[in-house]
């Protein structure tokens, strides 16, 4: 018998979930967001499910309930659910998709009865692009019940799922976000940096992108180490400094960013980091 699933707060984590599980033999069954409209979207997005614009009872009709809000509501909807649902959370399987919280963020419907946890998908969910989560790592935590459903999620997306320590969640998405997140200003900025010399928005586009892909495809090849490359790599001191000189006409954070990754790699990727790190603080006129 195929489980069913409900979802509360379908924005892009919880319809790209909601979608991909629909599609791998999952019954969706309330779909509750802020308002009317907003839910019967997700359930068109979606391709099933009943949609509610509010919390609703109904959610506890669902094998597992998972919350895909934004961490800041999570405790607050956690609460309400609990009172709504009482006795009916026993035995239910309640998971949230945030990076950062863990089963505590839920305490209120264990308390009632539930098996509480999260499951995060190492995915960027960015517009409306609904990412294939086959080969993701999917971070899982909470008692062992909500794992275990955890862990059959995962596996049933053709996700990998992975456990980790509830102290260590911080440390799993400040991780996502240097690796991951980062890259969207880091990448502006260098956009900018050509369009400040004449590139317009699409040449400057089309310099960088290409770079960045083989930059990322030699990463998953021989890893960051064997593939770094560029001035810091090869000792070359001297074009930092004139970098830094450079960037002098451009906007403060611009060069402090500068400045910092280059010091970051001389920490990470340098053969000997307080050797390198002496060289470049002394190129950047630290």
């Amino acid at each position: 018998m195929n489980r069913t699933v409900s979802i509360v707060g379908a924005g892009r984590v919880g319809k790209t979930l909601g979608k991909r599980l629909r599609e791998r033999g999952w019954r969706i069954g309330a779909v509750v967001t802020r308002s009317p409209a907003t839910a019967r979207a997700a359930v068109r997005s979606i391709g099933a499910g009943k949609p509610f614009g509010r919390l609703s009872g109904d959610l506890f009709a669902a094998d597992v309930i998972l919350f895909g809000t934004p961490d800041d509501e999570l405790p607050a909807i956690a609460r309400a659910l609990a009172q709504i649902g009482g006795a009916r959370c026993k035995g239910k399987v309640i998971l949230h998709t945030s990076a950062t919280l863990d089963q505590s963020a839920l305490a209120p419907l264990a308390r009632h009865g539930a098996s509480t946890g999260s499951l995060h998908p190492m995915q960027a969910f960015g517009g409306k692009i609904i990412p294939n989560l086959r080969g993701v790592i999917f971070a899982m935590e909470g008692d062992p019940k909500a794992r275990r459903m955890a862990q059959s999620m995962a596996k049933s997306l053709g996700g990998i799922p992975i456990a980790i320590a509830t102290r260590d969640k911080p440390v799993y998405h400040a991780a996502a976000v240097m690796a991951g997140g980062s890259a969207y200003p880091v990448i502006e900025a260098g956009l900018q940096l050509l369009m400040g010399i004449g590139f317009t928005r699409a040449r400057a586009t089309q310099t960088l992108l290409p770079l960045t892909r083989q930059i990322l495809d030699n990463i998953g090849r021989i890893g960051p180490r064997a593939a770094w490359t560029g001035p810091l790599s090869r000792g070359d001191y001297a074009i930092v400094a004139k970098h830094a000189r450079a960037l002098r006409r451009f906007p403060r954070e611009i060069q402090q960013s500068y400045a910092a990754l280059a010091l970051l790699a001389g920490r990470v990727l340098a053969k000997d980091p307080d050797a390198a790190l002496k060289r470049i603080k002394r190129a950047l006129k630290v």
